[in-house]
């Protein structure tokens, strides 16, 4: 049996996540780790993008988190997201919507342009959709 740590995953709304895990995967801010078993005290800002944990018994599930932080503590680890939800709830046509108009006024740009909420809204987009393909590629393998 794979050693094994305690995994919350938390946004603002709910707790989305709670188990043990052999392993988790986020985008930090200083880019892709990875959690398991023993790792050294942690703290650090995460990215939107796919959270993957790898449960005990193999199975894998995917989460899209907006940003936030991870906290490594002892034998937990925790996510504390602005957004998070299952990746399978993220709605692809809305993800893909939501980058067309954030690239479109980007390229438009007019007086009132809030260039910093149109690149949030684009980054934000394109890390569900970059969630969705890794679910999809995930899915692939099975």
């Amino acid at each position: 049996m794979a050693m094994t740590i305690h995994c919350d995953i938390v946004s603002a709304e709910a707790q989305i996540y709670s188990g043990l895990v052999e392993m988790l995967v986020a985008t930090g801010s200083s880019g892709e780790l990875g959690i398991c078993y023993g790792h050294a005290p942690l703290l650090t800002g995460i990215v939107p993008g796919p959270i993957r944990i790898l449960e005990q018994g193999g199975n894998e599930q995917v989460y899209y988190a907006s940003g936030g932080y991870l906290e490594v503590q002892g034998d937990v680890v925790t996510v504390l997201a602005d957004t998070a939800i299952r990746a399978d709830d993220v709605d692809e046509a809305a993800a893909e919507e939501a980058r067309k108009a954030a690239e479109e006024a980007l390229a438009n740009q007019g007086g009132e342009l809030d260039y910093g909420r149109a690149s949030a809204q684009l980054a934000e987009a394109a890390a569900q959709l970059a969630t969705l393909r890794k679910l999809k590629n995930r899915a692939g393998r099975s």
